[in-house]
């Protein structure tokens, strides 16, 4: 299986430096946990564990939790750091997935491309789909804004929680409203890899148009 040689080229970022890097966050900005609880929508139970390094977050709780901070979620991946993350300020960024730490829950494996930098109106992210059942989850993801999705190697299915489902092999491509509850299924030998962009943003005010 081509996954667990990738990882031996990677840093793991812990369950335990995460937790303990969201904890400095939120003590910096004057949460309590039932306050951020509160706040992002995330249980009290999660939050308590995550910062305890008992439990890896999903990436919907790490976009809930940024939002409720008020900071970039690149300051959440930027662990045991002190210092503000880059920002764009008119530069071009070049990234190598060769290069990027991992993090990883039960179902995928994440690398954050430009986790560095904040400020991104997009987030990109190669992912490992280890999940093959939706047993495996125990609620579908969804987070404000869009996402696209690129099949690197093997094949996939995303299940919404409409009852809609599509089927991607490598080199096809989906673009759907993230907001709408989804998981990602491998359904090839090996686990799956793909390049997701996500906005992390609600969608865009439709502006009205005055006839002239």
């Amino acid at each position: 299986m081509g996954s667990n040689t990738d990882a031996l080229n990677h840093k793991v970022v812990s369950k335990e430096a995460m937790g303990t890097r969201l904890r400095a966050i939120r003590k910096q900005k004057g949460f309590t946990l039932k306050q951020l609880s509160a706040a992002s929508g995330v249980a009290l139970s999660t939050l308590s564990k995550a910062e305890l390094g008992q439990t890896a977050l999903s990436y919907e709780k790490f976009v809930a939790i940024s939002l409720a901070l008020d900071v970039d979620m690149s300051v959440m991946l930027q662990t045991g750091a002190d210092h503000a993350p880059n920002r764009l300020n008119g530069q071009v960024l070049k990234a190598s997935s060769l290069e990027q730490d991992e993090y990883l829950t039960d179902t995928y494996r994440h690398q954050f491309l430009f986790s560095e930098t904040s400020g991104k109106v997009m987030t990109p992210i190669m992912a490992t789909i280890f999940s093959r059942d939706l047993e495996e989850f125990t609620e579908y993801i969804k987070h404000p804004g869009q996402e696209f999705t690129y099949v690197l190697s093997g094949s996939i299915r995303i299940v919404f929680e409409t009852g809609e489902a599509i089927s991607l092999k490598r080199n096809e491509a989906a673009y759907f409203d993230s907001s709408v509850g989804h998981v990602y299924l491998s359904t090839s030998k090996a686990p799956a890899r793909v390049l997701a962009v996500c906005t992390d943003t609600p969608n865009w005010p439709v502006r009205n148009r005055t006839s002239t």
